[in-house]
């Protein structure tokens, strides 16, 4: 089922001359113009204020009393205009690696969403990829056809402690400078009798 458009109808918040427009969801929308046209007035004087007041006014009103809200837009009608989240044009973030989602601080949760519902999915073999436990890696090898080879492999740490101190583990390989190679240590190769 297709979403209707958001439909606006007489906005006239600050210098915006009793305008009409519609907008898709989902899709990308910019508002383009010279300056003080109204791009501004309309994308978070009227849009986002009139989404955030609805959305606020879907709560208690002792949620409502914690919440600043922004006055309601001069506008005869808006349509089909879900809850709005706005992002301002200057940069308060200094640091050069923010993001959307760190910038509207839900990075953390998404983060956390993708880890509890998230699928992790080989890319070249298109197999789950699974946590596996002592047990559930016996039973995979326990399962392998009599003769069939299972190796054990880890990967190779280039620095550790022995008593306390650090070590190093001595002369490493020269690997490919492409950064796609990795370098794995053969701990143990298996194969079921039958």
């Amino acid at each position: 089922m297709a979403r209707r458009a958001i439909e606006v109808f007489g906005a006239r918040t600050h210098n915006l001359n009793n305008i009409n427009c519609r907008f898709g969801h989902g899709q990308l929308t910019l508002i383009t113009g010279v300056s003080g046209s109204g791009k501004s007035s309309l994308a978070f004087d009227t849009l986002f204020a009139e989404g955030q007041r609805r959305y606020v006014e879907s709560m208690s009103t002792y949620v409502r009393q914690f919440i600043e809200q922004m006055p309601r837009p001069d506008v005869d009608q808006i349509l089909n205009l879900p809850p709005a989240i706005a992002l301002e044009q200057r940069n308060t973030v200094k640091n050069a690696r923010s993001t959307v989602g760190t910038a509207t601080e839900v990075y953390d949760y998404l983060r956390l969403l993708f880890a509890k519902i998230g699928r992790t999915v080989c890319p070249d073999c298109n197999i789950e990829v699974r946590r596996e436990t002592p047990e559930s890696a016996a039973e995979t090898v326990a399962s392998q056809a009599a003769g069939e080879r299972v190796i054990v492999l880890a990967p190779i740490a280039l620095r550790g402690k022995e008593d306390g101190e650090t070590a190093t583990t001595g002369k490493m390989p020269v690997l490919p400078r492409s950064g796609d190679a990795s370098l794995d240590s053969l701990r143990d190769e298996l194969v079921r009798a039958g």
